[in-house]
């Protein structure tokens, strides 16, 4: 028995210095223990949104170059990244007459709802605003799986010139009530927010979409875009990019975020100041002076984990790599007061 209890003791002491070891490891590096450096699949990437099944985690993002429609990618532990095939081998066509000249499907938003994967995805063309939202659904991510597949479901809302908003950049919603809704916008009209019929996935019979944050098109163009919303500690959160992504590692792209009791608002920031005239507290931005190695965080997604942790899913421009849209993934902290933010030395590892 003194044997056993030694060896016992032998063992806590061993696993006690691989421990402290580790950390030392990571703290050589300037790491904390819940950081994460992402390695393997990690460009191109725009626009992406994070999501889990099992034990895996799935990553959708636009479609760029020899990887179209989209991007798909997947990892077990939120740092190293594989490839997967695009959920849909082409554009719908559809949407090809919808958006002529369109290659690529942009800006997905991904949820589970109802027993199925809802994957919501814009059609467009640089610079304009005729565009298209497309939904496409599946009973799982995993392409190992039985019955793996996606379906298209066609159309969700679209936009001409002239038009009060711009049909790009869909991010589901549901509020504490059940309800179901979709934000999108970008540019044209800012922000908006539209009720949606839970058995199709489409604006509910009727529904007209409302503003909910933008800039005015007297201050930059009413450059604003990529919303998303989450709800924590009794509030929802709308989280835009402010500003231009798209130029490399000369991309201003940036976060704000605001909050409101009730998901269509209306969303203030941290000073008061409304979402709908141009208010948003700054979640993320790398520092004007250039030293940051990756430039122009933005379009942004959340992840609520199974272990309680959030996780901020977003596109940055490595400056180390020829300015190449990236990758980023960043625990998302609450402070005292209730209102989130990103470790800055999380933000540029």
């Amino acid at each position: 028995m003194r044997q056993l209890g030694r060896s016992r003791s032998l063992y806590a002491l061993r696993v006690m210095l691989l421990g402290a070891t580790l950390w030392l490891a990571l703290a050589a590096l300037g790491l904390a223990p819940d950081e994460m450096v992402l390695s393997g699949d990690v460009m191109p990437a725009h626009d992406p949104v994070l999501i889990r099944e099992g034990d895996r985690y799935y990553a959708f993002s636009t479609g760029q170059r020899d990887r179209r429609p989209l991007v798909a990618r997947t990892s077990r532990d939120l740092r190293h990244w594989s490839p997967l095939p695009s959920p849909l081998p082409d554009l719908p066509d559809w949407a090809k007459a919808a958006v002529p000249g369109a290659r690529e499907m942009w800006a997905p938003d991904i949820a589970r709802v109802g027993g199925r994967y809802r994957l919501y995805y814009s059609v467009s063309r640089f610079g304009s605003q005729h565009s298209a939202i497309g939904l496409a659904t599946a009973t799982t991510l995993d392409p190992d799986a039985p019955g793996h597949g996606w379906h298209d479901e066609g159309l969700v809302i679209a936009s001409r010139k002239g038009d009060p908003y711009n049909a790009i950049d869909p991010a589901f919603a549901r509020d504490r009530q059940g309800g179901e809704w979709l934000a999108f916008g970008s540019f044209w009209g800012g922000i908006q927010l539209v009720r949606l019929d839970p058995r199709s996935g489409k604006p509910a019979a009727g529904a007209r979409p409302v503003m909910i944050a933008r800039r005015g098109a007297e201050d930059k163009a009413d450059a604003i875009e990529a919303p998303f919303i989450i709800d924590h500690g009794g509030w929802y959160w709308l989280i835009v990019s402010f500003d231009y992504c798209c130029r490399g590692a000369k991309s201003n792209y940036h976060l704000r975020i605001g909050r409101a009791r009730s998901i269509e608002g209306p969303y203030v920031d941290r000073a008061g100041r409304a979402m709908r005239a141009g208010g948003g507290t700054v979640l993320l931005q790398a520092d004007a002076a250039g030293r940051d190695r990756f430039r122009g965080p933005g379009h942004a997604g959340v992840l609520h984990d199974r272990d309680g942790r959030d996780y901020l899913i977003y596109h940055a421009y490595d400056a180390a790599a020829g300015g190449a849209a990236t990758l980023r993934v960043a625990r998302l902290h609450w402070n005292e007061a209730g209102w989130p933010f990103v470790e800055p030395d999380e933000a540029r590892r």
